[in-house]
């Protein structure tokens, strides 16, 4: 029989897995139609109002495309639009914070050691960020400063830094890359759902009533798609940044996550080239090997370590009184921690998997959820029972997690 927490972590896995869906969805299209437009070119035979046209071929068949450069002289009687990707994307991406985040604060948003917060304060700053990131970048954006392409972008990547920097200073390492992508990712749905949705929405109005169309929409429209062409690498480096400990739990992660937005900008610069049939800027990609190998430095120096929480929360507190804790610590002190600890005993580990360290009771209280999905219900860990953790002290982990809920 299912208990709450294993159909909570399927929950947590099928939202994840519609992100993923919907992010891959979202990332084809966006990449796709900025190839497009980049590789569009010029025909003696092209319609009045058409910007440029492209041949592909793809499955078997043959495209032929053209692009106008404000709208064509009526409303075609078929269009489709392309917004639902990116909605969905952002929704299922702020359930997920909900879920893992803001549910889990006390085990994955708050860090005492960096800011003693409490949940509601956490919480608060999570969702205020998100949204004055978008109303601040809108306004430039709006802004006469805004009308220069590569001032803004510059002026972006600095607000990006400071973020970056913000995050880190009240939010475990985990959680401060996660919010940086988050909010990154809320300006690039935002930039769909409120602005080129919108001004695709008025030149479709335009000529249903037989008006001609204002081209300022459009540039207005193609400099945010442009911004989300840039920034979409970066996001998904930070969206699975939780995976890599290299990455977020280091004195220098807001650093290291800033060096990744420049990576962004090289890679995306050479494919844009590359489809703009402009050359091959190969440089551009030597200047991404340098900044990934400081970024690995960064990572290392100074010497990654694994950082708990220095009191218990009340919700691990509510699994060390437990009938059976002494019996799991000891259980979890001698198959696990060889592996997870500040400075693992395992050969070839030179930090703890995913940055948890179970050394301790307080730290085994604090991961009892995942301590019990992952080596009492499951046999995930240890990976190929390497300790060899017995069936009954599973049995036992399983006894001591369903006695603290109830369940």
């Amino acid at each position: 029989m299912y208990d709450l927490a294993i159909l909570w972590a399927w929950f947590e896995f099928a939202t994840r897995w519609l992100h993923v869906i919907t992010a891959i969805a979202w990332i084809g299209s966006s990449f796709y139609f900025i190839a497009l437009d980049l590789g569009l070119r010029q025909a003696p035979d092209m319609p009045e109002g058409v910007h440029g046209e492209e041949w592909q071929v793809h499955g078997g068949g043959f495209y032929h495309i053209r692009k106008y450069m404000v709208a064509p002289a009526a409303m075609p009687e078929h269009l489709t639009w392309f917004k639902w990707e990116s909605y969905a994307t952002w929704l299922s991406g702020f359930v997920l914070l909900v879920l893992t985040y803001y549910m889990g604060a006390q085990f994955y948003l708050i860090d005492p050691n960096i800011a003693d917060l409490a949940v509601w304060q956490a919480v608060g700053i999570s969702m205020g960020s998100l949204v004055f990131g978008w109303f601040a970048y809108d306004r430039v954006c709006k802004s006469r400063f805004g009308e220069n392409s590569t001032r803004l972008m510059l002026f972006l990547f600095v607000v990006l830094v400071a973020m970056s920097w913000g995050y880190a200073q009240v939010f475990s390492g985990r959680a401060a890359l996660l919010h940086l992508g988050a909010f990154t990712a809320t300006i690039m749905a935002a930039n769909v759902f409120a602005v080129i949705i919108p001004n695709q929405k008025v030149v479709v109005a335009d000529l249903i009533a037989g008006r001609i169309p204002d081209a300022r929409y459009g540039k207005i429209a193609k400099q945010r798609s442009t911004h989300n062409n840039y920034l979409t690498l970066p996001v998904l480096f930070l969206m699975l940044s939780n995976h890599a400990p290299l990455a977020f739990a280091t004195k220098y992660n807001w650093i290291i996550a800033s060096l990744v937005f420049l990576t962004g900008v090289t890679i995306r610069h050479y494919f844009n080239s590359v489809h703009a049939r402009k050359g091959r800027p190969t440089w551009t990609w030597a200047v991404t090997v340098i900044l990934f190998i400081v970024i690995a430095w960064l990572s290392t120096e100074p010497k990654f370590k694994v950082g708990e929480a220095a009191a218990m929360t009340p919700a691990a507190a509510r699994f060390a009184r437990a009938e059976g804790f002494d019996a799991v610590t000891d259980i979890v002190m001698g198959r696990c921690s060889m592996c997870h600890a500040p400075e693992p005993m395992q050969d070839g580990l030179h930090w703890a998997p995913k940055g948890v360290a179970l050394d301790t009771p307080e730290s085994i209280a604090r991961h009892a959820r995942d301590i019990y999905l992952q080596a009492g219900v499951s046999h995930a860990m240890p990976p190929a029972n390497m300790s060899f953790i017995e069936a009954a002290e599973r049995a036992k982990i399983v006894a001591w997690y369903r006695a603290a809920t109830g369940s």
